[in-house]
């Protein structure tokens, strides 16, 4: 972020400002990520992640006037911050159709892949997308706005064993019985469809002093379950294995242990649930090699960018 950039409090709102106006979205680790890629200036490159552009205009910037960049966002909101280039190509879609958009781009093989796994501070600092604790607006949580199941969706029909589920797996929180059963109580009398309802129901039953790390779970837990995310990101891995021609990099930045596991265990195994399958001479059976140990920003960078603290990159190579 460069010194015009800052972040400030607008009650309680923690919110990227850049000359005195919102920024879309604040990239992480935006030079090792791009660095990762080892771009070349011919090479063909896909950004899954497209959000606010900023890794795609690094990349772009270390492309030459042959290379070629496409760049994936399922939200309508990021087709506004696509670049005036004539080598970039904007698809609105989600990045779990890699494969096939590639295919009708006329793109084969590609020479990297970039995939920031999280959510733009567009979404969190827009009360009407439900992403927030912070404000009261409708329960929705959707990156595509014409997907039709929504948070609220989510919390007044799925039943109380399928709630509890979702919040221990994507939460990982102990108490999800709990807040499955206050919430299916709650909704007989009336339906919970804004944030607000849903904090008055769950919130009394968070710890105290951790009220904020567990709301943040719960709603992540919600948003994850809303629009598919770990089949999206199972299904992305899988076509990067096929889509990246040897030698070819995956440069991944993740934000919690779900999916920075899932991760992980495909740059090492193959395979998101990290079986170790090995051929008859006892090597790895994997598409893809580890490139160094994973990478978090440093003290300066979530100084500048409090949501970063959570990431953490991982770069393989195709083998």
């Amino acid at each position: 972020m460069d010194e015009a950039r800052q972040w400030t409090n607008e009650g309680g709102a923690t919110v990227a400002r850049q000359d005195g106006v919102a920024v879309y979205h604040v990239p992480v680790l935006l030079g090792p990520s791009v660095d990762g890629l080892d771009v070349k200036p011919g090479g063909v490159y896909v950004d899954v992640t497209f959000g606010g552009g900023g890794h795609s205009r690094e990349i772009l910037s270390r492309l030459g006037p042959s290379g070629r960049l496409l760049g994936f966002d399922q939200d309508e909101d990021a087709e506004g911050n696509v670049p005036c280039d004539e080598r970039f190509t904007f698809v609105r879609s989600n990045f779990r159709y890699l494969k096939n958009f590639l295919r009708y781009y006329g793109v084969e093989q590609v020479d990297g892949i970039l995939a920031d796994l999280g959510v733009s501070s567009h979404h969190f600092d827009d009360s009407t997308r439900g992403f927030s604790f912070r404000f009261d607006g409708a329960l929705d949580m959707r990156m595509n706005k014409h997907a039709a199941l929504t948070a609220a969706g989510v919390v007044n029909t799925y039943d109380e064993s399928r709630l509890a589920d979702l919040f221990k797996l994507y939460g990982e929180l102990p108490g999800s019985h709990r807040l499955a059963a206050a919430l299916v109580k709650a909704r007989a009398r009336n339906p919970i469809t804004t944030t607000g309802d849903f904090l008055a129901v769950v919130q009394p039953l968070l710890g105290r002093g951790r009220e904020k790390k567990d709301l943040a779970k719960v709603f992540q837990a919600l948003r994850m379950e809303v629009n598919h995310e770990t089949d999206a990101l199972r299904e992305m891995l899988a076509a990067a294995a096929d889509v990246l021609r040897p030698g070819g990099r995956l440069s991944v930045i993740t934000y919690h242990s779900i999916e920075d596991r899932m991760v992980k265990n495909v740059m090492k195994t193959g395979n998101p649930e990290g079986r170790a399958e090995k051929d008859f001479f006892g090597n790895m059976q994997s598409p893809f090699r580890p490139l160094g140990k994973p990478l978090a920003p440093g003290a300066d960078e979530v100084e500048r960018n409090p949501r970063s603290r959570s990431a953490k990159l991982r770069v393989a190579e195709r083998c």
